[in-house]
């Protein structure tokens, strides 16, 4: 009866780390620029668009532009990185404000394999800072507030 409950953990064991190891495997981490420009690991980046470095050949669905620090405010001293895409531009990705790549780094050149656009919302104002006035809103379609 012993052996049986041994054999038993020792298989559930078995299975929860082959369990974990496959979790760890397909968990796809957010890093920073400078971490992104460092590793070989398949890896997610956020950044802000350079829309002067942007090239797009249809012929090989190949876009290339480069990307800078979410958190900055420009270019300038912004941790930048080089990216290409193969595949279809996003019909929304020359108003985007950022993009969400995810990638890995091959050379210098960060090799997305999926991308997420990010767009500005419709409810923000036009500077993309404030969210639409609910009372303004009522006014202009002349509902009440409830």
């Amino acid at each position: 009866m012993t052996a049986k409950y041994i054999i038993g953990g020792v298989i559930v064991l078995v299975f929860m780390i082959w369990g974990a190891t496959a979790f760890l495997d397909t968990t796809i981490q957010y890093v920073s620029i400078d971490k992104a420009k460092n590793t070989t690991k398949m890896v997610q980046v956020m950044g802000k668009i350079d829309f002067d470095t942007k090239k797009y050949d249809a012929e090989n669905s190949r876009l290339e532009f480069a990307v800078y620090d979410a958190e900055a405010e420009s270019m300038v001293g912004a941790a930048t990185m080089n990216v290409v895409y193969h595949g279809v531009v996003p019909g929304n990705f020359d108003q985007a404000t950022s993009v969400v790549l995810k990638g890995r780094t091959e050379g210098d050149t960060f090799v997305v394999d999926q991308m997420l656009v990010k767009c500005p919302s419709k409810y923000q104002g036009e500077d993309g800072e404030e969210f639409q006035d609910m009372e303004k809103h009522n006014e202009a379609v002349g509902e009440t507030g409830v």
